[in-house]
């Protein structure tokens, strides 16, 4: 997988994803980073890609070309026109189905507007996916596109150790990962649930399922209702909403 990013503050892209898992497996060879700085591609002497919005209003809106240069010097790197993702509120907000789909991708390319956003007729122009964090308002788009590469990474042959890590955690078939506990034993009177301790691997699994449902009705009770459980697990979580009721 080989990421480029479209923005203002490339130092912020690369000092961000170059550490830990993703610093490693930049190193490794598994995922490539190129942040790009769009004020590379200003035709103005003082390196500016923005000026007031036509209509007025607050704020300064990015010009259409420096980022039309800035895509099309990806677009000839690559040979191919990418999958261009926008990071705006008013996109698809970012999921790990949406994750696993992208995942699958060879080059993605992620746009990160800064100010008011960016002209529009670029975006006709260039963009493909809309994309959301979520329905708050940030400054710029380099922390949701930082957030997703991360996500997406993940999900990347050769990036995690354990190939088991990035099916286990949590939102894999829509419910929430199990508590994890480690040593000692108990800490300030508070021991490990006995059957972490059993060695017995059946017990264990069918434990940290139901804790991953019960955590899942407790605090996204939403995504129970496109998680794929047996006959069982559906009476467990009836038995929960009992719970749930009673005095």
């Amino acid at each position: 997988m080989k990421y480029y990013v479209l923005t203002l503050f490339p130092e912020m892209i690369e000092q961000g994803l170059g550490v830990s898992i993703l610093g490693r497996a930049q190193a490794q060879g598994a995922i490539e980073l190129k942040a790009i700085n769009i004020r590379d591609f200003s035709e103005n002497k003082h390196g500016h890609v923005d000026d007031y919005p036509y209509g007025g209003g607050a704020g300064m809106v990015m010009q259409p070309g420096p980022v039309y240069r800035a895509c099309r010097a990806v677009e000839t790197e690559i040979g191919h026109r990418p999958r261009v993702l926008y990071m705006t509120p008013q996109g698809r907000v970012f999921d790990q189905r949406f994750a696993e789909e992208l995942a699958a991708e060879e080059e993605l390319v992620f746009l990160c507007g800064h100010y008011e956003g960016i002209d529009e007729r670029i975006l006709e122009m260039e963009v493909t996916d809309y994309v959301s964090a979520g329905d708050y308002v940030l400054t710029g788009g380099e922390l949701p596109a930082m957030m997703m590469i991360d996500c997406i990474s993940r999900l990347v042959p050769g990036v995690l150790s354990n190939t088991q890590s990035a099916e286990e955690e949590s939102f894999s078939g829509n419910l929430l990962e199990y508590p994890q506990y480690t040593r000692p034993e108990e800490f300030m009177g508070k021991r490990v649930p006995e059957v972490l301790l059993s060695g017995h691997h059946a017990n264990i699994e069918k434990w940290r399922r139901e804790q991953s449902i019960r955590r899942t009705f407790e605090r996204r009770p939403d995504l129970l209702a496109k998680a794929e459980l047996t006959e069982k697990e559906k009476k467990y979580v009836e038995r929960l909403k009992t719970e749930e009721v009673s005095p």
